[in-house]
């Protein structure tokens, strides 16, 4: 792992944090980092708990490359974002997220893959912002949203960008609880350890169960929305106007 991504094992829970010292900006490296980090976690068949820098979980996918006009390496940052949303949503171990702070897309999207997700109370933002900044909403972040979010949440979210505080992003079912910051990482940690007790042969049966809908919607719409050749397009035909 590098500085911004680090890994700790100890007994049955493997704990992830990310870290960059700034936004925890989600770059081809660090979803590169973030996956070996998950692989490694499985090799030792261990839970996951997940968690960012205090005061922002993660700023998501790195804008500079996003609005950048490299096809390629925009579309090496989404394939490796959604493969990683979708290797949470189907984890073979329970995953929970401590959220830190701030979290937009991409990170939004992994607290949305994740299990058990515990947010700290604070003047944060969490949400999906990409209509409010010039972009749509990728598909596979549209049906992460559909398999979590109320109803007339995952509307509110996703057409207007609209960003929530910790405690309405609970309601609209971004997190599944929300603690005052300096508990987080304690509640976080009582959490997966409570996890520890349950059957994990009977979790990951019935995760399969329950979200082989959801993945296979997001598998799709990953082949089909993020080709390379489309985004080389894109970026040509931007260029020539």
């Amino acid at each position: 792992m590098s500085q911004s991504v680090t890994y700790r094992s100890e007994g049955p829970i493997a704990r992830i944090a990310l870290d960059d010292g700034k936004v925890n900006a989600l770059s081809s490296a660090t979803l590169q980092e973030l996956h070996d980090a998950f692989g490694r976690a499985e090799r030792d068949k261990s839970m996951v708990l997940l968690s960012g820098r205090p005061g922002i979980f993660s700023a998501g996918f790195d804008l500079r490359v996003l609005m950048g006009s490299d096809a390629d390496a925009i579309h090496a940052m989404l394939k490796l974002g959604a493969e990683l949303a979708l290797r949470v949503l189907t984890f073979p171990l329970p995953v929970v997220v401590a959220c830190t702070g701030h979290a937009f897309p991409m990170g939004a999207f992994l607290m949305l893959a994740a299990d058990i997700r515990i947010g700290a109370e604070g003047p944060f933002k969490i949400g999906l912002n990409e209509v409010a900044i010039g972009i749509s909403v990728p598909a596979f972040g549209v049906e992460l949203a559909r398999q979590r979010l109320a109803p007339a949440w995952l509307h509110r979210t996703t057409l207007t960008g609209e960003m929530f505080s910790p405690h309405d992003a609970a309601t609209a079912g971004f997190l599944d609880r929300v603690v005052p910051a300096e508990d987080l990482q304690a509640a976080a940690e009582a959490a997966a350890q409570s996890l520890t007790r349950i059957n994990l042969e009977g979790h990951v049966a019935t995760k399969r169960r329950l979200r082989s809908g959801a993945a296979e919607a997001v598998r799709r719409a990953i082949d089909a929305e993020i080709v390379l050749d489309d985004y080389r397009r894109r970026i040509a035909e931007r260029a020539a106007a």
